[in-house]
C-alpha cells in the first residue's frame, strides 16, 4: 500500500512539473512574439506600410492588441488550446493543418534513423566493451570518434555525391509515396543514425566495461556462470539504463533536430517546415512548431522517468 501511494504520489509530482514546464514554453513563446514588435507588422499586408491610422487601429481591436498583456496571453492561450493557431503569413493557411500534414513524413523518417542508430550503435558498443584493447575495440572507438566528429551536412552531401551522382545507387532527396520505398530513406537514415549510432556505441561501451569491472560479475564468473549469460544477462541488462535515458529522448530529438537533414535532402518534413517559416519570417509557423517541438520533449521526460523508476528498483519514486 504504501509502495502504491507513493508511486502515485511520483506520478502526480512529475505531471505537475511537465504542467508547468508547458506553461512556460507558452509563456516564452508568447513574450518572444511580443519582443518582435507589434503584432500588426506581421500580419497586416506589406509590413504594415500603407494602411489607413483606422485600418491600423481596427486590426488592433481585432487582434486584442487593445487589451492588457496578460488578457492577451491568455486569449492567445485559448485559441492555442482550440486548435487557432492562426493563419500562416506566406500562404494564408492554418498553422496548426500545416503542422499536421509535416509531421507524418517526419515520423517516418525520425522511425527509420531510429532503428537505424539502435541496430548499428548498441550491438557494436558491446562487442567493443567485450573485446576491450583487441582491433574490433579501436575500430569501434575510431566509428564514435569520427561518428561525433563529422557534421551531419557534411554527411549528407558526401553521401549524396557519392551514392546518388557518382554510383546513382540511391534517389539524392524526398521520399517515397509507400512507408516501404526503402530507397528513399537509406541516405537521409544515415545521415542523421550517424551521430546517434556513435552516441550509443559510447554509452553502452562505458556503461558495459563499468558493469564488467564490478564485484558481482567477478563472483559470478568464479562461479562458473557461461560466457553469454554472463555478457547479456548480467552485464547488458545492468548497463541499459544510460543507453535507455538517450533512447527516450532520441526519437524526439530526431523529430525535432531534423532541420538540416530534411532541408538537405528536401524531405516535406516539421524540419523543413521551421527552416521555410524562418527564411520568410513566417512567425505564426515558428511559434507553433516550437509548441510542438516542446510537447514532444516535455512528454518524452515525462515517460523516461517512468520507464527509469521501473527499469532500476534502485530508483526511489522521490
Amino acid at each position: 500500500m504504501e509502495g502504491a501511494l507513493r508511486m502515485i504520489t511520483f506520478l502526480v509530482r512529475r505531471i505537475i512539473f511537465a504542467c508547468f514546464a508547458m506553461i512556460g514554453a507558452t509563456f516564452i513563446t508568447f513574450g518572444l512574439s511580443r519582443a518582435a514588435g507589434d503584432p500588426r507588422y506581421l500580419y497586416a499586408q506589406e509590413g504594415g506600410y500603407g494602411i489607413t491610422p483606422e485600418r491600423w487601429d481596427a486590426l488592433g481591436v481585432e487582434m486584442g492588441l487593445d487589451k492588457p498583456v496578460v488578457w492577451q496571453y491568455a486569449v492567445w492561450l485559448g485559441n492555442i488550446l482550440k486548435g487557432n493557431w492562426q493563419d500562416s503569413l506566406l500562404d494564408r493557411k492554418d498553422v496548426f493543418g500545416k503542422i499536421v500534414d509535416r509531421l507524418p513524413p517526419t515520423l517516418k523518417f525520425a522511425l527509420a534513423s531510429y532503428i537505424f542508430a539502435g541496430v548499428l550503435g548498441i550491438p557494436l558498443g558491446v562487442l567493443s566493451a567485450v573485446s576491450r584493447g583487441s582491433l574490433w575495440d579501436y575500430l569501434g572507438r575510431g566509428f564514435a570518434l569520427f561518428g561525433q566528429a563529422l557534421p551531419v551536412f557534411w554527411v549528407g552531401i558526401m553521401l549524396i555525391l557519392v551514392f546518388s551522382v557518382k554510383l546513382r545507387w540511391f534517389p539524392t532527396g524526398t521520399l517515397g509515396d509507400g512507408f516501404f520505398d526503402w530507397k528513399y530513406y537509406v541516405l537521409p537514415t544515415v545521415t542523421l543514425g550517424w551521430i546517434a549510432a556513435a552516441t550509443y556505441l559510447r554509452l553502452v561501451r562505458s556503461s558495459m566495461l563499468e558493469i564488467l569491472d564490478s564485484e558481482f560479475i567477478k563472483l559470478a564468473r568464479a562461479k562458473g556462470v557461461s560466457y553469454n549469460t554472463l555478457i547479456w544477462k548480467h552485464g547488458f541488462r545492468n548497463a541499459l539504463i544510460a543507453p535507455l535515458t538517450f533512447s527516450s529522448l532520441l526519437l524526439t530529438g530526431f523529430i525535432t533536430g531534423a532541420v538540416v537533414t530534411e532541408t538537405i535532402f528536401s524531405i516535406p518534413g516539421l524540419g523543413r517546415l521551421a527552416f521555410e517559416a524562418i527564411t520568410n519570417n513566417d512567425f505564426p509557423i515558428m511559434v507553433g512548431v516550437v509548441l510542438v517541438w516542446t510537447a514532444l520533449y516535455v512528454t518524452m521526460n515525462f515517460f523516461t522517468d517512468m520507464i527509469y523508476a521501473l527499469v532500476d528498483p534502485r530508483i526511489r519514486y522521490t
